[in-house]
């Protein structure tokens, strides 16, 4: 069986900190945020056409030369149990490897880890605790998350925990009980939320970003509780 892929950027040098890298979309995600920006990967995938796993490897073998790495999102690839082998192929080729995830799936998480498989990790972090499955679209529970971020901070890769700030579920309070959460953890990054896409819930195109300053403002807030803090927008 091939990872089911659905899209491929084939040069980004924004999604994988420091690298150059291609970008892998994999279709299908257990979580259903209203904000999210991929809702055809959600929603949509199976009408999505399925890009050949060989055809990306063969993609890839061409640029390994001057690519660094690939960063694989979605979509929740860690939802497909062909993620192992795709990954391991990508990392014979000597590239390195960045994956998104939305926390669902600790256990393949560790198992990635523990095979030396990935290089870095970034994980939605997507409101606190009391707001998470408002955020998330779904009744999901809250221990499975703390599961993989626990996993991710002790790992021995770098890695960043992240969030969209969506008016919705972020403000001083819920910024404070998220660097409360996720206190001593390496990176946390703040994501400016963009409502001029297609989203799974259209409500949210009449939900305005902040300004870019109170984002800044946000980062002020919560650096104290992370040894580094960035603003993305």
């Amino acid at each position: 069986m091939s990872l089911y892929i659905k899209g491929v950027q084939k040069t980004t040098m924004i999604d994988f900190p420091g690298k150059l890298a291609a970008t892998i979309f994999v279709g299908k995600c257990n979580f259903r945020c209203p904000f999210c920006h991929n809702p055809e990967l959600v929603l949509r995938h199976e009408k999505l056409p399925t890009i050949p796993e060989e055809e990306i490897l063969d993609f890839l073998k061409e640029r390994k030369d001057w690519l660094d790495g690939i960063c694989i999102t979605g979509g929740e690839p860690t939802l497909h149990k062909e993620l192992i082998p795709f990954i391991e192929k990508v990392k014979a080729l000597g590239l390195e490897v960045k994956l998104d995830t939305n926390g669902s799936n600790p256990e393949m998480v560790k198992h990635l880890l523990e095979k030396n498989l990935i290089d870095y990790i970034a994980m939605d972090i997507k409101s606190d605790k009391e707001h998470y499955n408002a955020a998330i679209g779904v009744n999901f529970p809250i221990q499975i998350i703390e599961q993989t971020i626990n996993i991710i901070r002790n790992s021995d890769i770098d890695y960043e925990f992240r969030t969209t700030v969506v008016p919705t579920f972020y403000n001083e309070a819920i910024a404070k009980n998220i660097g409360e959460w996720l206190k001593g953890s390496k990176l946390y990054v703040l994501q400016q939320y963009n409502n001029e896409h297609a989203m799974i819930d259209e409500k949210f195109l009449n939900i305005f970003p902040y300004p870019e300053d109170k984002l800044y403002k946000f980062a002020e807030l919560v650096k104290p509780y992370f040894k580094k803090v960035e603003v993305r927008v």
